[in-house]
């Protein structure tokens, strides 16, 4: 296993830091590519899953309440997911804000997210590893979104409150 570098430099120069950072992006770029994370896969989940979303009878009325300028929200998620996915760095914003700010969020909507996303996960899937990574991903966001929800309502009693998600 190769030595992270802070430990030979304990006290990098910017130009260090940034070249580090660097490589390890384009490093994790390189392996979502190699099992077939690329913008155009991006670009097919995103509209594959919510074109599911707005069709569903639980989700759907949430998304269409919120959402009124589709292709702008697209094309956001898109650049979540290419951050997530490709780590592009190229999102900004605060999911969990937005998320506490929609009442009545509980883990039957982020379970039936969960199941429509992993549903088009397995529609698009062309290598089982990218499959599992992108799902476990989807999860982990799901779970601390519950659980960011919950703790607002509950305090510390809401830690564990994605526990019970479902797995890709």
């Amino acid at each position: 296993m190769a030595r992270h570098p802070h430990l030979d430099n304990p006290d990098p120069t910017p130009a260090e830091v940034h070249a580090h950072a660097a490589a390890a992006r384009a490093r994790k770029q390189a392996e979502a590519a190699a099992i077939g994370i690329d913008q155009a896969f991006v670009a097919r989940l995103v509209d594959s899953f919510y074109a599911r979303i707005r069709d569903d009878a639980l989700l759907g009325p949430i998304f269409a309440g919120r959402i009124t300028d589709w292709p702008w929200h697209l094309d956001r998620m898109k650049r979540f997911w290419r951050s997530i996915l490709m780590n592009t760095g190229e999102f900004s914003g605060n999911p969990m804000a937005k998320h506490l700010a929609m009442p009545g969020l509980d883990e039957a909507h982020f379970a039936r997210w969960l199941e429509l996303f992993y549903a088009t996960l397995r529609d698009l899937e062309s290598d089982p590893a990218a499959t599992r990574l992108v799902g476990t991903r989807a999860r982990m966001i799901a779970d601390s979104l519950l659980t960011g929800i919950t703790m607002r309502e509950h305090g510390l009693a809401g830690g564990r409150a994605g526990a019970a998600l479902p797995h890709v």
